[in-house]
């Protein structure tokens, strides 16, 4: 089968870190990553299915890894050479003979937790519907791997043909496109975030970051706290247009507004009535935004959320942070609360028209509904063939100059059809 590999060697992991922090998506040249001809990957087990991608996305914390700028925190729970690729469409495979090969489409929820690993009883995490933060990532039947796509046994999107337990697969309804189902994943990670965020009526509620992840987060806000006023910071053209869309007449009317980056301190102080304390380099807010969304994860956009939120306020990370130096003395003067948002599992729904109060729902049930009601699907901006690989990940890491939002692999017209 065709698949693009990731490998571990560490002269060319170094190139490829140099060259990533240079410039983004600077390292496709010389990061260990290559396009190859692989053994289709064993079934580990019981419960098990080949699967064939159709589409597959290129996520930030895929650009991360390549480019060797994420953190070590992940090696001990991912294995070598792994094949990466999370947010993906596919097909269910049957044999040469199998009438149903290639009719059987399906989205796969990537986390590894206890019942994919073959593990019982499962852990506490998993039997409370957190599969996000499963304790037994690295044990069971399978190599170590936090999600498909970082795992050597289960093999990832990127690829003519993949692995994944029956629990992962979500079958993808007629009407939902490849383009608006590659999408159901990256949107289950935002409803997630969207929901850690407990906004309600009337609160201030700043997403930062305007990317693939902020406009979805901006989406799931819509849905789940329509009565919050969103103060979206998005600094490019393409951007803005999209979030306006997003928010609608609606959430214009609840307030809600955009803004560039340099306009973040002033439009909080406008919005929430909060006096400016300092000049120059050091100004800091007495009040501020009742909940900061962070959908990008660095230092800056830290420094900036830390800036903007009110004393005893809440900032949701849900962008995937990486080694940053971050002054904390505004969270510990203002008793803020910094939490993290990673993937999915179950969540409790806030009533809304079309749910009861502490309804209980699969994060990836939210996503399916939110990706068709709100036509996510315009998000998808570019697909490339395998043998694209360095153009396509080089357009990913530079989305926002260019106009794009997501860009995904497309093996749909890969001229050899993998067979088992």
């Amino acid at each position: 089968m065709k698949a693009l590999e990731f490998g571990r060697k560490p002269a060319r992991y170094a190139a490829a870190m140099a060259a990533g922090r240079l410039t983004p998506g600077g390292g496709a040249k010389v990061r260990p990553l290559r396009l190859a001809d692989l053994d289709v990957p064993a079934l580990p087990g019981p419960g098990w299915h080949h699967i064939k991608p159709r589409l597959s996305g290129i996520c930030g914390s895929d650009l991360s890894t390549i480019d060797g700028t994420s953190s070590r925190y992940f090696e001990p729970i991912v294995s070598f050479p792994f094949v990466p690729g999370h947010e993906v469409v596919a097909d269910r495979a049957g044999g040469p003979d199998d009438p149903t090969d290639g009719t059987d489409r399906v989205v796969v929820e990537p986390v590894l937790g206890c019942v994919t690993r073959g593990i019982s009883p499962v852990c506490a995490e998993c039997a409370a519907g957190h599969l996000g933060n499963c304790t037994n990532i690295t044990f069971g039947a399978i190599e170590p791997g936090l999600q498909s796509g970082f795992c050597h046994d289960t093999g990832g999107g990127w690829s003519t043909m993949m692995v994944a337990h029956e629990s992962q697969l979500h079958a993808v309804p007629a009407e939902l496109s490849d383009e608006a189902a590659v999408l159901v994943e990256p949107t289950a990670c935002a409803v997630h975030g969207a929901l850690a965020a407990h906004a309600g009526a009337g609160d201030r509620v700043v997403v930062l970051g305007a990317g693939t992840l902020g406009l979805l987060t901006i989406a799931a806000l819509r849905r789940y706290a329509p009565d919050a006023a969103l103060l979206v910071v998005a600094k490019h053209p393409h951007q803005r247009a999209l979030a306006a869309e997003l928010l609608g007449d609606a959430g214009r009317a609840a307030g809600g507004t955009i803004v560039e980056p340099g306009e973040l301190k002033r439009a909080v102080r406008r919005t929430t009535g909060a006096m400016a304390v300092g000049d120059g380099a050091i100004v800091r807010l007495a009040g501020g935004a009742d909940i900061v969304v962070d959908c990008v994860g660095s230092a800056a956009s830290v420094t900036d959320s830390l800036a903007v939120v009110r004393p005893r306020g809440r900032i949701v990370v849900v962008g995937m942070p990486g080694v940053t130096t971050v002054d904390l003395t505004p969270l510990w003067h203002k008793e803020a609360r910094l939490v993290g948002a990673y993937a999915y599992g179950t969540e409790v729904v806030p009533e809304t028209h079309d749910h009861g109060a502490g309804e209980h729902r699969r994060t990836f049930d939210l996503a399916f509904d939110l990706v068709a009601s709100a036509d996510l699907d315009r998000l998808v901006s570019a697909t490339y063939p395998l043998a694209r690989y360095g153009d396509a990940i080089t357009h990913a890491a530079t989305a926002g100059p260019r106009g794009a939002v997501k860009v995904a692999f497309d093996l749909r017209a890969e001229k050899e059809r993998t067979r088992l």
